[in-house]
């Protein structure tokens, strides 16, 4: 088992997807399978999707959710890929759902198919790290769609927002909670039940938002370079990290730190924890093996 360990990162470094990648699109073919949505590899270890409905401001269609699911799906068995940045243009990350497919639902069809249901496969079913990375509006699902994303990066002059009550309905993709838990109970009541926007500064000032940018050149430099820097550890403690992370927000402080002992003493199971902690002492940079 050991020698079939010590073989499979010698397999993998043969296989065409690790040769040594240069920021490029995907094939065209690939590319032209989305109508909705545009991806890449920018960096080493990163995958881009963008958002592109630009005549409709981004807004999130069923097609356009489909295709951002079938597109993480695709990053996240990716071997050359370790995390990921969802992002949309300068002037939009996303206006919201698509109204149009809302104004005419009757309760028995939205809870019967489950609607916007899907939209939660981002944090069920993707395991690598998300950096959204966003500029101009991010609105209603927009907004929830950013802060389903494990790192929110905005521009200072971002406009995001839960205007879903002057449309009279609530929140539905989980804006509620996450805001909640970012900025607080009144905070967040106060931004839900009036329908008011706020800045990327705010955002980040609140927590909400780990950096605000000045630029969205800055914005798209800082989301790709942090990716890029993640990319550069081990797979199995980049996934690792990003599990106990968001154990914390399910679990009382004390299961939370048990749970994160256990993932932590497994890891000690990896190829890489042996790898770091031996270069550590050796003074020399590892080679990781994600295995």
């Amino acid at each position: 088992m050991n020698t079939l360990r010590a073989l499979r990162p010698l397999t993998s470094r043969l296989q065409p997807s690790t040769l040594p990648r240069i920021a490029r699109p995907f094939s065209a073919s690939v590319a032209r399978s989305y109508e909705c949505i545009q991806i890449s590899e920018p960096r080493p270890g990163v995958g881009q999707v963008t958002l592109h409905r630009p005549k409709a401001l981004n807004a999130l269609s069923g097609p356009l959710i489909n295709e951002l699911n079938q597109a993480l799906g695709e990053f996240n068995s990716s071997d050359s890929v370790s995390v990921i940045v969802l992002t949309g243009s300068q002037k939009v990350f996303a206006a919201g759902a698509d109204i149009k497919d809302m104004a005419s639902l009757s309760f028995s069809e939205a809870y019967t198919k489950s609607f916007i249901e899907s939209w939660s496969q981002l944090t069920t079913q993707v395991k690598k790290p998300i950096i959204a990375a966003v500029s101009g509006h991010a609105l209603g699902g927009g907004c929830e769609l950013a802060m389903m994303c494990d790192i929110l990066y905005c521009t200072a002059n971002a406009n995001l927002g839960q205007p879903e009550i002057k449309l009279g309905t609530i929140p539905g993709a989980g804006g509620s909670q996450r805001l909640t838990r970012a900025v607080g109970k009144s905070k967040a009541m106060e931004l839900i039940l009036t329908g008011k926007s706020f800045t990327g500064a705010e955002a980040a000032e609140w927590g909400l938002a780990a950096k605000a940018f000045p630029t969205y050149e800055e914005l798209m430099d800082g989301a790709l370079s942090t990716a890029e820097t993640i990319a550069s550890y081990s797979k199995v403690a980049i996934l690792g990290a990003k599990e106990v992370v968001n154990k914390s927000q399910d679990l009382p402080l004390r299961d939370g730190v048990e749970y994160e002992r256990r993932v932590f003493h497994s890891i000690f199971g990896s190829q890489d924890q042996k790898v770091g902690m031996n270069a550590f002492l050796e003074k020399r940079k590892p080679e990781w093996t994600h295995s």
